[in-house]
C-alpha cells in the first residue's frame, strides 16, 4: 500500500487511541506509518477578538481558527506529497482544519459525514455557539462567515469550497431546525437513521457511494457519536439509537472498498466523559473502525 501519514490533533482521546496500538496495527495492514504527535494547537486567550454584535455566536473562535490553520498547512503538506492524512480529534471543529487542507489540494474531494449531527450550524443558526457543529456550514457557503466576520477564521478566504452533491451524510438523528431548513435548502444527500432501518446497511452504502459518482477521491469525516451509545459512551454529545457495532464497521468497509478513500477523520473519543471501561471500549471502537477504513477485513 502507499505510504499512511497519521496526523494526531489535541485531546485525551487522541492519545488513548495511541496507546492502544494505532501506529503499529495499521502497520500490520501494511501501512508505513509516520507519527507526527499532538500538534501544538494555541488555548483560547480573554482578550481574543470575538464577533461583533449581530454576527452571531462562534465561541473560542480566534483559538479554533488558528488551531486548524495549523493543521490545515499539515494535511496539505502530507497530500502534496501522495500520504493519506489520518487525522484524530479532538472535536469535530477540526474538520475545519482538515478539509481545508484536503479542499486546497483537490478541490474535487467528495465527502462522506458519519455523525448524529449535521454539524451545517454558522454563528447565526447556532444554539450554542460550539464551532463543532459549524464547519459543514462554512464549507458550504452559508451567511456568517463572509469573509473577516469570524475572528480566526481569515485564513480560509481562499479555500475551495464544498458542492452539496459532493456531500453524503451517514447516521443524522439530531439535527437543529435550521440545520434542516438548511439541508432542504441546498438538496444534501441525507440518509438518517430512519433510513438505514428502512434499508439496511448495505443497500444504504451502495446508495451512498453511487451518488458521489465513481471518480471522486473521498474524504470521511467519522464521528464516534454516529454510533450507538451502548457502543461508544464516551463522547461529548450522545444520542441513542445511533449505528450499531457492526453497521458502523460496515460503513468503513464500504468505503475502504470503494478504492476511493484518500483521507480520514477520526473525532469526539473524549475519556473524560466516560471513566474507565467506557473511555477504553470507545477508543478501541474509534481504532478499530479506523482500522477497518484502512483495510483491515474479517476474511
Amino acid at each position: 500500500m502507499t505510504a499512511g501519514q497519521p496526523l494526531l490533533g489535541t485531546d485525551s482521546g487522541p492519545e488513548l487511541i495511541r496507546s492502544l496500538g494505532l501506529s503499529g496495527r495499521l502497520a500490520t495492514l501494511g501501512w508505513r506509518v509516520s507519527d507526527l504527535g499532538d500538534l501544538d494547537f494555541p488555548s483560547p486567550g480573554p482578550h481574543d477578538p470575538q464577533l461583533l454584535p449581530g454576527d452571531g455566536n462562534a465561541k473560542n473562535s480566534t483559538a479554533v481558527g488558528q488551531g486548524n490553520q495549523i493543521l490545515a498547512e499539515a494535511v496539505q503538506e502530507a497530500v502534496s506529497q501522495g500520504r493519506f492524512p489520518l487525522v484524530v480529534g479532538g472535536d469535530h471543529s477540526i474538520a475545519f482544519g482538515s478539509l481545508a487542507g484536503i479542499l486546497r489540494n483537490n478541490p474535487d474531494t467528495a465527502v462522506i459525514w458519519v455523525d448524529a449531527h449535521a454539524d451545517i450550524n454558522t454563528p447565526l443558526t447556532s444554539p450554542s455557539g460550539n464551532m463543532h457543529g459549524m464547519p459543514l456550514g462554512y464549507f458550504l457557503g452559508l451567511p456568517g462567515f463572509e469573509t473577516g466576520k469570524v475572528p480566526g477564521l481569515e485564513w480560509m478566504a481562499d479555500v475551495p469550497r464544498l458542492a452539496p452533491e459532493k456531500l453524503v451524510y451517514i447516521g443524522l438523528r439530531d439535527v437543529d431546525s435550521g440545520e434542516v431548513e438548511a439541508l432542504r435548502n441546498l438538496n444534501c444527500t441525507c440518509y438518517s437513521m430512519s433510513h438505514v432501518d428502512r434499508y439496511g446497511i448495505g443497500t444504504l452504502m451502495d446508495m451512498a457511494l453511487e451518488k458521489l459518482g465513481d471518480t471522486s477521491p473521498i474524504h470521511m469525516s467519522f464521528d464516534i457519536d454516529s454510533c450507538d451509545p451502548l457502543e461508544a459512551p464516551s463522547t461529548g454529545t450522545t444520542v441513542r439509537g445511533g449505528l450499531s457495532y457492526r453497521e458502523a464497521h460496515y460503513v468503513c468497509e464500504a468505503v475502504s472498498e470503494s478504492g476511493r478513500l484518500a483521507s480520514m477523520d477520526i473525532v469526539e473519543v473524549n475519556p473524560m466523559l466516560s471513566k474507565g471501561a467506557g473511555a477504553e471500549a470507545t477508543a478501541d471502537l474509534a481504532l478499530a473502525l479506523t482500522e477497518s477504513a484502512m483495510g483491515n477485513r474479517i476474511l
